[in-house]
């Protein structure tokens, strides 16, 4: 167990099996109601089938979640109408119709138990109550998504597919399925959560994804024992390797085309029903730096703009701290002339270094908390004011120097080519601690938090595979695929960490 945890007195979770929730009594219409008991919204009606009162059932469902025309149309109509099912026939003949398609619903599934029932009633289905058989046939109406399909909002597409998760799980599975047309492409369903009875989906590509790794991803979602699973933070912090870790351990997107190409490399993706993002799992990396768009951009442009990455990863964390070092321990590595111009900058300032850099890197992150809380219009409104006109007054007034405000905004800006928004926040904190390790030690202080970061980095892993693979394994072909992008007439394999089935990517 590493320090993080001992210190934390945490690692993997124990896994034991999730306790599934069972509702008590009858399959019936008394049972039903109980079960519903003190839910106004929930609606019955009873029904003569056939239009023969003999044949009597009764129909359930929850106003909101279907809508009375097509529980009119679809249901009530056919199901009454006599020329519909005949002449006045027993329950069991009746029974035996709507198995057969009576219903005008392609969906309809058959419920022996009150919790089956009771689950399908709350996920937009009309349920079909016999009381005397202790039978229930639920028939699928749930609304159509309330939000359409759009463009991704925090992860822009230039050069790839405009389309971007919303929060119903089946709509996003379809747009999975549209990028991977084959029935390789498996989705497992399973319900996780006591209360929310949330809807999660386990999706890979049979023959590509290594099976121990599906296996071990269906064993942490099933063994999830909580309420409700409604955030992000719910399903990692209960399926990571190491959760008192801060740096991200599944891969977060909202864009199909994203989900889609980390399947193909054999990677296994999760979608929770009410999340508007897709999950990856395992995660490296390597792989928070890259975007889609370095398989749409020519190899050359492609491995510019990741090594562009990978060198304002490194400014961003290191920059403010390496000034706060030299300029309190180490002046000497400073060139003269800008060491005359820095101390003429400082001459009228009455803070000392550290407490200016200290002071600006908070105020940049209250300006981008505000700019992220506020609506749009005001928010940018805000950032413009505060980057220009506060901190053009602060500079005039001699309250912190003008290279403090390059150090922090080059560092800030640098921090912003971060694709994933879960690594830059990481980053951020990162950043100001490594500015508290140069004011205790210098350089020395500095390359101490580095090597802590570093080993830190290097024990985590995720389902098996080391954080920093390919670039710690595999040789120095997978280390220049993890910072470049090689021609395709090149990259014929997939990552040799992931274990995959089918080794070749390309012909």
């Amino acid at each position: 167990m590493s320090l993080l945890d001992k210190l934390f007195n945490r690692g993997i979770p124990p896994y034991h099996p999730r306790r599934s929730p069972a509702l008590s009594g009858e399959l019936d219409g008394p049972g039903i109601r109980s079960a519903f008991d003190g839910c106004s919204d929930l609606c019955s009606i009873p029904l003569y089938l056939g239009g023969d009162s003999a044949v009597r059932a009764e129909l359930f469902f929850v106003d909101g979640l279907v809508t009375s025309a097509d529980v009119s149309s679809v249901l009530i109509e056919p199901l009454t109408d006599m020329f519909r099912l005949g002449a006045p026939r027993g329950r069991r003949e009746c029974m035996e119709l709507i198995e057969h398609g009576a219903a005008c619903v392609c969906t309809m599934k058959k419920r022996l138990t009150l919790s089956d029932a009771a689950d399908d009633l709350l996920r937009g289905c009309a349920v079909l109550v016999f009381d005397p058989e202790r039978t229930a046939y639920s028939f699928e109406l749930r609304l159509p998504a309330q939000r359409s399909v759009a463009e991704p909002g925090s992860e822009k597409s230039v050069k790839g597919a405009k389309d971007a998760f919303i929060e119903n799980v089946r709509i996003n599975s379809a747009l999975v399925r549209r990028k991977l047309a084959s029935p390789a492409l498996k989705l497992e369903q399973t319900i996780i959560g006591r209360k929310s009875r949330t809807s999660v989906s386990i999706m890979y590509l049979a023959g590509v994804a290594d099976p121990e790794l599906v296996r071990e991803l269906r064993r942490r979602i099933d063994a999830i024992d909580a309420d409700g699973l409604l955030t992000t933070a719910a399903l990692e912090e209960c399926v990571a390797d190491r959760p008192s870790s801060p740096f991200p351990q599944l891969i977060h997107t909202e864009r199909p085309d994203k989900f889609a190409l980390n399947l193909l490399e054999g990677r296994v993706g999760v979608l929770v029903d009410g999340l508007p993002y897709g999950f990856l799992v395992p995660a490296t990396l390597p792989q928070f730096l890259k975007v889609p768009e370095d398989s749409s951009n020519g190899y050359l442009a492609a491995s510019l703009l990741t090594l562009l990455r990978y060198i304002a990863l490194f400014i961003t964390i290191l920059l403010p701290g390496l000034y706060v070092a030299v300029a309190l321990y180490h002046q000497e590595m400073i060139p003269t002339k800008l060491l005359i111009s820095v101390i003429d900058s400082k001459q009228q300032v009455p803070f000392s270094t550290f407490v200016e850099i200290l002071a600006m890197l908070l105020a940049f992150e209250l300006l981008q908390e505000a700019g992220l809380r506020l609506p749009e219009p005001v928010g940018q409104t805000v950032s413009i004011i505060g980057a220009l006109i506060v901190g053009q007054s602060a500079v005039e007034a001699r309250v912190v120097s003008p290279i403090a405000v390059i150090v922090v905004a080059l560092a800030g800006i640098a921090g912003y080519t971060c694709p994933s928004a879960d690594l830059g926040s990481v980053l951020r904190l990162t950043r100001l601690a490594f500015v508290f390790a140069a004011l205790a030690g210098g350089m020395f202080g500095l390359m101490c938090a580095f090597a802590v970061l570093l080993w830190h980095l290097c024990s985590l892993e995720s389902f098996g595979v080391p954080y920093l693979s390919p670039l710690c394994e595999g040789g120095l072909r997978a280390a220049l695929k993890a910072l470049l992008r090689l021609p395709l007439r090149l990259d014929k394999t997939r990552e040799a960490a992931l274990h995959t089935r089918d080794r070749r990517d390309r012909r």
